[in-house]
Formats: structure tokens, C-alpha cells, sequence
């Protein structure tokens, strides 16, 4: 396609001449070139500035010299008005200077009126640089269009990366958290267990030692010899509240919650704190009217108010203030392990003004025998202890702290009406077991693995009164029941290898459902023990024995053991 070919049809024209023969000369040139057209003629200023309109012409001619202005003015109110729109002059007195300061000043071309066969190609020409300006400003147009589009999608797409690497960053600081809990669960969860077992081997022990030193007080023997032996089991006595707080921690120990009001509590408490505290440090207390009651060993919740108060009181070494507080709470996603599960609470906070503790310290606090208190002033299980009665009790435990200003250690424990309450199923009916007489001294079954241990149960309920057989396993007692089934109460220990306690204990009841069962044991998980039924505070003799509790406990179950039915008995024979 040729630039002719390009030439709008008709062409519009802008005609800014004052000389009528002149601008029929221009018409006659554009029709002898074979170019259609289309004439707006004007000759004053007035005139030309309202017919430069943008879009209105293809091409503006224009005379340089004029009645009323002259051609320059033209150019510029055109180059305002319309500058897309070509101008040419075409004039008969437009000097070499004159026609270079026009195009520098915009115009497209010039003619002389000597030379208008020339027109025809200047006109050609200009349309199409216009045209190609025009498609030029098109590409440019297009192209930052582009540019731009291109640039917001970029941002787009940054934008997009961006918050996908936050989300990413997110999600890593998350798993790392969560590592972390599992760590910190799986290392107290394994020193739990280890604690416990230590807890059982240490109170059969215990056991031996409390129960021979018992015997030879009762031997007469001289008064020194008395003292020490006083000593010894003393010493004895405080190792066995030393298990007492390692089953504590492991959450083996023997609970009785009941509804307790906290509140009640920490006000019974004030003298007792006062005076474990000392007059350096003062007592504030912050309780929440209308608490909710919680679900809780009332006993082991003042241990546990206690034990805080001392840890608080020994951070504060030039005294301050220690505060107790109870409030009602609602808790979120727990974000420590320690801390409770999602739920509501009856929370008791001990707060302090003292030392504080580091990240480092506040990571290991609840391990039990980590203590930073100089040697022979901690144990290390205080922490431990209060870890392991929230968690058994249901709820748990969180410590906020800050170098220097102090510690705040709250404890949430359930409230009543939100714990599970289990029932204790209905106890075995009679089978018929055979009568004994009333005058038969009872039959008891002691079952302990630790030979030590088991003479120990054993001489003890011999000598109060009773006849006793001995067997060394869970295996072993069902085989003596198999074959004399004459017994009137089994005393068992509750951990002991292969068939445990528990296990024995429920095949016995199977078989023999007559027959009651009184646990022995250096700690009892009562989860387990509860499988069983009937098995509460009245069937569970702790480890080491103390005060004559075997003995009453046994004389206890005998006394309400369910008497057979003679009818029954005489029908089944």
C-alpha cells in the first residue's frame, strides 16, 4: 500500500487564505492531482482559531502573510489548539530564514506559490508522518500500557511471594514452637517416668528399713539405742516425703478431689503464710468474688499454695511484696506443655517482686532436682511437684517472669461441674463361696516380687492375728487360689513384673468374685486401679507402712466384706 493510497477521502482542509484567486489556484492543484477534498476556508484570526479544533481536519494550509496577523501566529495557535494535525505554509514571500524558523517552530512543510506542483507531494508526505506519528504514539501508548500492566503484575506477583514467604516464616516459627512443646513433653513425660519408678523402688526400701526398725523398738532395747532408732526413722520418714513429691510430679499419686473453695482456702491460709514467710515480706491477696468452686485435693492444694509462697519469698532476699490471687478464667489453645488444655478454670496465681528468672532457667523449672538455690537450701521438686498436681487434678500450669521485676506462677485447676466424675460400677454378686466359721482365724494372701518387702507385709499382719500365705507373683497367687481358694482377703502389690497387680487383681475377680483385694504399692495409678471397681482410698495401703494404716485397712475390708447368701448357698449345693 502506497502513501496515496493512505490519504483520507475526502480530505479535509483548513484553508487560511485572504486571496479568493489563490485559493481557487489550490483547489485546481488538488483536483488536477486526483485528490478529493474538502475546503474550510477562513482568513481572520477569530475565525481560525475557532475552526483548529483536534480531529476537525486532516491538514491545515496556511498563508504567511495576512491582512489581520501573520502565518507565525497561525503555527502556534494550531500547534495549541491541534498539534496532531499537519501544517503547511504555502505563500509566495516566504524567504530561506523565514520557512527554517517555521519548522523549527512546528509547521510540517512549506510552498511557494511559485512552485504548487509541488504541492501535491508535500501534501502526501505530511499525512504520512502524521500517520506514522500517530501510529508511533500508539506503540508508545501501548508500550507503557504495557510497562505498566507488566509493573502491577510484578507487584502483584511480589506481593503474592511476599505473603507467601511470611505464611512460610509463619509456618516454620509455628513447627518450631511446636517442637519445642514435644521436646519439652517428651523430656518431662520420660522423667516422669523415671521419677515414678524410682518413687516404687525407694518406698519398698523404705519399707524394709521403717518395718525392721519397728520391730526392734519393740525388741526393749536399751534407751540410747531407742534414740537412734528414733533417728533413723525420722530419716526415713522425711525420704518418704521426699517420694511423696516425686510421685507428685509423675501424677502417680493418690488424689481425692473434692469441690473446694479457693477462696476459703487462701484466707484459712493467712496465719500459716505469715508465719512461713517472715515480716520482711508483705502478703497481699487479690480473690475474685463469686469464684467458681474447684475440683481439687483440698490437702494437696494447700501444699502447693505453700510451696509457692516459699519459692517467693526466697526469690525476694531483701523483701517485697507477695501476692495470692483466684479468678475465674477462660482458657485458650494451651502454648507450653505445662500450660492446660483449652477450657474454663478456677485459677490461684502466687506472684512475687523478686528475682526473676532467664529464658534458660524458666525452660528447665519444672525438671525435677533442677533448682538454683545453693546447696542444701532446695530440692528441686517443689516446681515438679506443683507441674505434676495440675496436670493430675486437670489443668496445669504457667509462669510469667521477667529478670528483675519478678514471677508470677498461676495454677488452673477444673472447676466443678466441667471434670469428668466417674461412677464406681456396682460390686461382684455373690458366688456361694464356702462359709468359714466364726471362730477361724482370717486368711490372708500377701503377693509382692520383692521377698524383703513381702516378709515385712507378712509379719506384720501375723502378728496381728492373722494366718498368712505368701506368694511371689500375680501368676503364682492364681495358682494358689486354683488350688486352696480359702482365702479371705489377698494383699498385693500393685507393680510387680509380668502379671501386675491390677491384672491379677481382675482375673481373681473373675474367678474367685468373693475374694477382696487390698493394693499394696509405692505409688498407685488410680486410672488404672479404677478399671477394677470398688478400689478407693479404703483398699490402697501406701508404701512404706506407717502408724498401723496395713492393719486397719485389712481389718476395714474384712469387717464390710458382703456376707454369702446361705440360702443361695444351700440352693447351689
Amino acid at each position: 500500500m502506497t502513501d496515496a493510497d493512505r490519504l483520507p477521502d475526502p480530505l479535509r482542509v483548513l484553508l487560511l487564505e485572504d486571496s479568493d484567486l489563490d485559493s481557487e489556484l489550490l483547489e485546481a492543484v488538488l483536483d488536477d492531482a486526483g485528490l478529493p477534498h474538502r475546503i474550510e476556508r477562513v482568513v481572520t484570526r477569530e475565525a481560525f482559531a475557532a475552526a483548529a479544533l483536534p480531529g476537525r481536519h486532516d491538514l491545515i494550509l496556511a498563508d504567511y502573510n495576512l491582512p489581520t496577523f501573520d502565518g507565525m501566529t497561525a503555527l502556534e495557535i494550531a500547534c495549541e489548539a491541534c498539534p496532531e494535525t499537519p501544517f503547511v505554509f504555502v505563500s509566495g514571500t516566504l524567504g530561506e530564514e523565514v520557512a527554517v524558523e517555521a519548522l523549527k517552530h512546528g509547521a510540517t512543510d512549506y510552498v511557494t506559490k511559485q512552485r504548487l506542483d509541488r504541492l501535491p507531494r508535500v501534501i502526501v508526505r505530511a499525512l504520512s508522518e502524521a500517520h506514522a506519528h500517530s501510529e508511533r504514539r500508539a506503540a508508545e501508548a501501548a508500550l507503557r500500557e504495557l510497562a505498566g500492566s507488566l509493573e502491577r503484575r510484578v507487584e502483584a506477583r511480589t506481593r503474592e511471594l511476599a505473603e507467601a514467604n511470611a505464611e512460610l516464616r509463619r509456618q516454620i516459627v509455628e513447627r518450631e514452637r511446636v517442637e519445642v512443646a514435644l521436646r519439652q513433653a517428651q523430656r518431662l513425660e520420660a522423667v516422669g517416668q523415671l521419677t515414678s519408678g524410682v518413687a516404687h523402688d525407694f518406698n519398698n526400701l523404705l519399707t524394709v528399713i521403717l518395718g525392721n526398725l519397728e520391730f526392734l523398738k519393740q525388741g526393749g532395747t536399751e534407751e540410747r539405742q531407742k534414740r537412734r532408732l528414733t533417728t533413723m526413722q525420722e530419716a526415713a520418714e522425711r525420704g518418704a516425703r521426699l517420694t511423696s513429691q516425686l510421685l507428685a510430679f509423675s501424677r502417680r499419686q493418690r488424689l481425692e478431689p473434692t469441690p473446694v473453695q479457693l477462696n476459703d482456702t487462701v484466707a484459712s491460709m493467712r496465719d500459716l503464710l505469715e508465719s512461713s514467710i517472715g515480716g520482711a515480706v508483705r502478703i497481699e491477696t487479690t480473690l475474685q468474688p463469686n469464684l467458681w468452686p474447684a475440683l481439687v485435693d483440698a490437702t494437696q492444694i494447700e501444699l502447693v499454695i505453700l510451696n509457692l509462697a516459699i519459692n517467693a519469698r526466697d526469690a525476694m532476699a531483701v523483701g517485697g511484696r507477695l501476692t495470692i490471687e483466684t479468678a475465674n478464667v477462660k482458657v485458650a489453645a494451651p502454648t507450653r506443655p505445662e500450660e492446660p488444655a483449652a477450657g474454663d478454670y478456677v485459677m490461684v496465681a502466687v506472684s512475687d517482686t523478686g528475682t526473676g528468672m532467664t529464658p534458660e532457667i524458666l525452660a528447665r523449672v519444672f525438671e525435677p532436682f533442677f533448682t538454683t538455690k545453693e546447696v542444701g537450701k532446695g530440692s528441686g521438686l517443689g516446681l515438679a511437684q506443683v507441674y505434676g498436681f495440675a496436670k493430675q487434678s486437670g489443668g496445669g500450669v504457667r509462669i510469667d517472669t521477667r529478670v528483675g521485676e519478678g514471677t508470677t506462677v498461676r495454677v488452673y485447676l477444673p472447676r466443678v461441674g466441667t471434670a469428668a466424675e466417674g461412677t464406681a460400677p456396682a460390686r461382684p454378686a455373690l458366688d456361694g463361696a464356702e462359709i468359714r466359721q466364726p471362730d477361724d482365724r482370717p486368711i490372708l494372701l500377701v503377693v509382692d516380687d520383692d521377698r524383703a518387702v513381702r516378709e515385712i507385709t507378712a509379719t506384720k499382719l501375723a502378728e496381728a492375728g492373722y494366718e498368712i500365705r505368701e506368694a511371689g507373683s500375680g501368676l503364682a497367687a492364681l495358682q494358689g487360689l486354683a488350688e486352696d481358694s480359702h482365702v479371705d482377703l489377698v494383699v498385693m502389690d500393685f507393680a510387680m513384673p509380668g502379671m501386675n497387680g491390677a491384672e491379677a487383681a481382675a482375673e481373681m475377680q473373675r474367678r474367685w468374685p468373693t475374694v477382696p483385694v487390698l493394693f499394696v504399692t509405692g505409688y498407685a495409678d488410680v486410672t488404672e486401679l479404677a478399671r477394677l471397681g470398688h478400689v478407693g482410698e479404703d483398699r490402697i495401703a501406701q508404701k512404706p507402712f506407717r502408724d498401723g494404716e496395713l492393719e486397719r485397712k485389712a481389718a476395714a475390708v474384712l469387717a464390710t466384706r458382703a456376707k454369702p447368701d446361705l440360702k443361695l448357698v444351700s440352693n447351689r449345693a
